[in-house]
């Protein structure tokens, strides 16, 4: 393996959330030491991945069968879905289990800097969404961020024109400037329970 080739690993390798120069070069040193019992079931979970893991058309989580299970459970609650911004979000009410109803997957929150705006969010496929399942009950679920809170005011704002439809959105419990992936279950758990109305 020529220096380059490792160069390209250690960049690819960085490039991944979290993870600086350094830290890349570590993990890079070590999968290159243990070529058989790590690197190689690595390459062969990542292809797997690649090739079976796809996005649920319905609410943009990430599954083996489209759509995913939650949507294609009938056990959940399909009157009612919880606006997240990203799929670590999902993942983190999945996981405490308090909540039986849907999701839907904004893809991020809106960032004047970053130039995120509205049509680079699935907030017009959320609106047909709710129109066509005649959803009863939406809650935000968004990071108490400056972007997350300015995404919530915006969607209040789309979703108040639609009849019937009750929006909430989590309360007490969420500290200002937290994000909803990093939150203990206790504090997330009160902050849901304890959602409010604001339509």
């Amino acid at each position: 393996m020529d220096r380059s080739t490792i160069d390209y690993l250690i960049n690819d390798i960085s490039k991944l959330p979290g993870l600086g120069r350094r830290s890349a070069q570590r993990i890079a040193l070590y999968l290159l030491k243990n070529k058989d019992s790590s690197l190689m079931p690595l390459i062969n979970t990542l292809k797997e991945s690649h090739d079976k893991i796809i996005e649920c058309v319905k609410c943009g989580n990430v599954d083996m069968i489209n759509p995913c299970n939650i949507c294609s459970n009938q056990k959940r609650d399909v009157y009612s879905i919880c606006i997240v911004e990203d799929v670590s979000d999902l993942w983190t009410f999945e996981r405490i289990g308090f909540y039986k109803g849907l999701y839907h997957v904004l893809g991020g929150s809106l960032s004047a800097i970053n130039g995120i705006g509205t049509e680079d969010l699935t907030i017009n496929k959320l609106i047909n969404r709710i129109k066509t399942e005649k959803t009863k009950e939406v809650i935000l679920a968004l990071s108490t961020t400056m972007e997350g809170q300015t995404t919530s005011h915006v969607l209040a704002d789309k979703l108040d024109s639609l009849k019937n439809l009750t929006v909430s959105k989590l309360a007490q419990g969420i500290p200002i400037g937290g994000e909803v992936h990093y939150l203990d279950e206790n504090t997330l758990n009160t902050a849901f329970q304890s959602r409010k109305k604001i339509i």
